[in-house]
């Protein structure tokens, strides 16, 4: 998630800019297509949710499009249809085939994205910066179809749309708890180097309302041990704040704001998955072992 988006994580608050939002953003616009799409994410979960998969493998195809075409805007060659189409079959065969169908497809993404850059240009030119623009290309690869295919894994486990559904809920919380104590207390920033708008306050905000969220929710969505909620509302705040933290440096080196512009108020759809996706794995994980 962008840094001055509304509903990001911990954050120092400086003057209100001409937008409206003391966060940076057109905040009315934020929060509109925020409640659209977390009640339809709802909706979908609850009446009909094998179509999450269809929602979220659409979402991981513009996002992995978006970082591909800001990358090579940034002269970092990374094969975009093999890293496009490749990453839709890790997300996918997560479906049928489960973590084995996911590796396999990672791996043999990664194989022919690493010969598709090797001949790119031919057999009589040899690449240019193939080291460099071939990992990048695998790390975007795990970075985003990977991590995403775990939200398909615990979707398919018991109960599996009420825990998707308990993870989406944390996230958010730890996104608005961040965002409240921010504005109200936010004094000392966490990485200025990185992100300087996010502050120890504001990740604090991230920690009780995560850890509330998550005593609630798997309490009584999922009729469990209220310390395993305790457990997945922290771990969630550690990596969704990383999250946000990763796709902030990668766009501070790229000397952009936003990954893409479909979303009013919030960027692209990445600059809305860069929480979502450790949570995935991290809430599968947690989820996964405990129950």
């Amino acid at each position: 998630m962008p840094d001055e988006d509304p509903a990001t994580g911990p954050e120092v608050v400086t003057a209100a800019p001409a937008s409206g939002s003391r966060a940076g953003r057109n905040l009315p616009a934020a929060l509109a297509v925020g409640f659209g799409l977390g009640l339809s994410l709802i909706a979908i979960l609850l009446w009909a949710h094998l179509v999450f998969i269809g929602v979220v493998g659409v979402a991981v195809g513009v996002a992995t499009w978006e970082v591909a075409k800001r990358l090579r805007e940034a002269d970092v060659l990374v094969p975009r249809i093999p890293l496009i189409a490749g990453g839709q079959a890790v997300f996918w065969l997560g479906w049928p085939y489960g973590a084995s169908g996911v590796a396999g497809a990672f791996a043999a993404t990664a194989l022919t994205c690493m010969v598709w850059r090797l001949f790119d240009h031919g057999l009589q030119t040899a690449p240019r910066n193939f080291l460099r623009d071939t990992a990048i290309a695998i790390f975007t690869l795990a970075w985003i179809p990977l991590l995403a295919s775990f939200a398909t894994l615990l979707l398919l486990e018991k109960d599996g749309n009420l825990r998707v559904l308990t993870f989406m809920i944390l996230v958010v919380c730890s996104d608005v708890g961040g965002y409240v104590a921010g504005v109200l207390f936010g004094k000392h920033p966490m990485v200025p180097s990185i992100s300087p708008k996010k502050s120890w306050e504001g990740f604090a905000g991230s920690l009780v309302f995560s850890v509330i969220g998550g005593l609630l929710t798997v309490t009584l969505l999922l009729d469990a041990n209220s310390m395993i909620g305790v457990v997945l509302g922290v771990g969630l705040v550690l990596v969704a704040t990383c999250g946000d933290l990763i796709e902030s440096q990668i766009k501070r080196e790229l000397g952009i704001k936003d990954m893409g512009t479909l979303l009013p108020g919030h960027g692209g759809i990445m600059d809305r998955l860069d929480s979502m996706l450790p949570s995935a794995f991290v809430s599968w994980l947690v989820l996964s072992t405990l129950l």
